[in-house]
């Protein structure tokens, strides 16, 4: 099946977050090593990063905590640093060959402001907080074909994330492409799931060309 449209997760996928892991540490005075060797044995046992905040600082409230560090100078969220080097080259690419390119994450409403300004080539940015749906919802992916006005089997998600990218986009009808990088990529496992997706990354730079590759012979 053709592609005609490829959506990208955020974080881990666009966006490095272990600057923002780091700040995180930082904030809550534990070294950064510790809070994120924590973060590997949590995910590795089912967990998510919620339970990361909650184990260094029970009764962690996310809302509160951002609330301070803005007050303090210190505000959460990602800016052009945090890009991951291969990412705009990528999106461009794509763009370049004629597919339209979504960009769709579980993220903050700040999120929206902070994408835009990277001044990526996308004709959709899709932030959970500002649609009201979060990944693993089917409604998510259901939103991210109404966006492209494009049958699911037409789209390729790419994501670092089983859980919450490759599961739910794969029984949502969308072709996918696992990125194995980040956390999530790393640590999490399931090799039947993996086996469905169209292509396996260890990069974005490798994805244009395998696009076009499969578009050529569709």
């Amino acid at each position: 099946m053709r592609i005609e449209a490829v959506f990208f997760d955020i974080g881990e996928t666009l966006i490095n977050e272990s600057e923002i892991y780091g700040r995180w540490a930082d904030w809550l005075g534990v070294p950064r090593h510790t809070f994120l060797t924590k973060l590997g044995a949590i995910l590795a046992t089912g967990g998510t990063h919620p339970d990361l905040f909650e184990y260094f600082r029970p009764g962690f409230d996310l809302a509160i905590e951002e609330k301070r560090r803005q007050e303090a100078g210190v505000p959460n969220g990602f800016g052009a640093d945090d890009l991951y080097p291969d990412a705009r080259a990528c999106l461009s690419e794509l763009h370049a060959q004629g597919l339209f390119i979504g960009v769709a994450g579980n993220q903050p409403v700040e999120a929206a402001e902070q994408f835009a300004a990277l001044g990526l080539e996308a004709d959709l940015v899709g932030i959970s907080d500002v649609w009201g749906l979060q990944k693993p919802s089917p409604e998510f992916f259901a939103r991210c074909a109404d966006e492209a006005a494009l049958a699911p089997d037409r789209i390729l998600y790419v994501g670092d994330r089983i859980d919450n990218d490759v599961r739910p986009a794969l029984s949502s009808g969308m072709q996918v492409a696992f990125l194995r990088r980040g956390p999530w990529g790393h640590i999490q496992q399931d090799d039947e799931v993996l086996a469905r997706c169209r292509f396996r990354l260890d990069d974005l730079a490798e994805l244009p060309g395998l696009v076009a590759v499969h578009n050529a012979a569709a």
